[in-house]
């Protein structure tokens, strides 16, 4: 296996990360009834999220606590969806990748949970 290096990489893990996110009965409903997510739409967005926490780069343009706080907004956000969708991510990291930026990836998204229920709940 190796890193995450490139922004195709990125691609890779959040397309399997949404895809196993959009299988999970208990989970995906947010993204396709709530929040009523255009993967076509939505992916580059949160491709730009990521490769912006991985190589500092200034392509994402959002408030992504806001997203989220109306989201909860339109139907509660629970501590159970924060840890699916973080085991999700780690399951696919692990699967795929392997070193730092693998590493940092799954710690900024233990750290934006964390806060985000901190935020939210």
């Amino acid at each position: 296996m190796r890193d995450i290096e490139t922004r195709a990489d990125i691609e890779q893990l959040m397309g399997l990360f949404y895809q196993a996110l959009l299988e999970d009965p208990a989970i995906s409903y947010i993204f396709t009834e709530v929040a009523r997510v255009n993967l076509e739409r939505h992916l580059p967005v949160i491709v730009d999220f990521w490769q912006q926490i991985l190589v500092q780069t200034r392509h994402y343009q959002n408030n992504v606590f806001e997203i989220h706080k109306m989201l909860h907004g339109k139907s509660a956000l629970t501590k159970v969806h924060f840890a699916i969708w973080l085991s999700h991510l780690n399951y696919v990291v692990d699967r795929h990748f392997l070193g730092p930026n693998a590493e940092k990836i799954k710690t900024s998204a233990l750290s934006i949970a964390t806060i985000m229920q901190l935020k939210l709940l």
